[in-house]
């Protein structure tokens, strides 16, 4: 803040919007990955070494900027450039891979706008280096922003909250100036049945930082992506396998053909179906009665599907609306 003449401090206006209306603001979900990865979403993709991160981290750079589905299952929602740095893969193993998930998608690594950072250092607490990062997206505009690993970022203790919370308010206010969705890769040691977050290696600031945080670890034998949304339900984890092809290695969820091995039905979904199910209206009692889910999550649903069209609600309880009715899939 400035002072100003006779003692007065010159400050900009707050945001302020009426209560009203803060729930048009906090419940519009904008996905940059459908079910994965928000629009200007900023956290951590975390797991112990060579379990896959970095495979993942492309993954979604590429799907981003493609137009392809995540690991052929999340839709991309909002198309754009991404940009990548891997400061532990030399840069002609970086182009293998890309090379081998665009032909694995079926399209041209010279059509795909993915951006590499070919800079051996970057440390973002240095003004200089991050004055350069600020420049770089600036001038591409990326939708995704990929760091790979966090400890190449910095030169400070990862384990001190000082450090790290510099660090990750400098990201924080990149992703927000440019609505620019960041993905830091990040270590972790064997959680050994403690919470994910809590394996992570270095400051808890790590962990509460995220808006999306995604987890890879092998448990008995088995690779396992467990997704975190701070402002929607998180899925149960998923099976992950690394296939190596004639035209290179991708991840892809287990037995995509197997519904076992396949994410859960969404429960906006199973919603809809219970209610078509029924013919009738239910109360959200009734609903999470036979669900079985939890009250809030499922008041969250609700809500999503009155304001998309798919419901409505009367004395009488939640129905469908005719519109959704006649789009609803059938069962299989």
């Amino acid at each position: 803040m400035k002072q100003a003449g006779h003692g007065k401090v010159e400050s900009a206006e707050l945001p302020v919007v009426r209560a009203a209306e803060l729930a048009l603001v906090v419940e519009e979900e904008r996905w940059l990955i459908r079910d994965f990865w928000a629009l200007g979403a900023v956290g951590l993709l975390g797991g112990p070494p060579k379990v896959g991160k970095s495979w993942l981290g492309l993954d979604m750079a590429v799907s981003v900027a493609s137009n392809t589905a995540c690991l052929g299952h999340f839709k991309v929602k909002h198309r754009g450039p991404a940009l990548v740095y891997l400061a532990e893969d030399a840069l002609p193993l970086v182009r293998e891979r890309l090379a081998g998930l665009c032909a694995h998608r079926g399209i041209a690594l010279g059509s795909l706008d993915v951006h590499v950072i070919t800079s051996p250092r970057l440390r973002l607490d240095d003004a200089s280096d991050l004055a350069s990062l600020v420049t770089c997206v600036e001038r591409l505009e990326p939708h995704l922003l990929l760091l790979d690993p966090l400890v190449r970022l910095h030169t400070g203790d990862e384990n001190s909250s000082s450090d790290i919370s510099a660090l990750l308010g400098d990201l924080r206010e990149l992703s927000r100036a440019h609505d620019l969705a960041i993905v830091v890769v990040h270590h972790m040691s064997k959680h050994r049945g403690r919470d994910l977050g809590q394996a992570l290696r270095g400051s808890g600031d790590l962990y509460a930082w995220g808006d999306e945080n995604a987890f890879l670890v092998r448990t008995r034998g088995e690779l396992l992506l467990t997704l975190e949304h701070r402002a929607s339900a998180s899925p149960e984890p998923m099976p992950l396998t690394l296939v190596t092809a004639e035209h290179g290695a991708h991840l892809e969820l287990s037995g995509q053909g197997d519904e076992h091995a396949r994410p859960k039905t969404p429960l906006s979904e199973t919603v809809r179906q219970a209610l078509a199910e029924v013919g009738r209206p239910l109360s959200r009692g009734a609903l999470r009665q036979r669900l079985r889910v939890n009250n809030q999550r499922l008041g969250d649903v609700l809500k999503e599907l009155e304001r998309d069209g798919h419901v409505s609600k009367s004395a009488a309880g939640w129905s469908l609306t005719v519109a959704s009715d006649q789009n609803l899939p059938l069962p299989s």
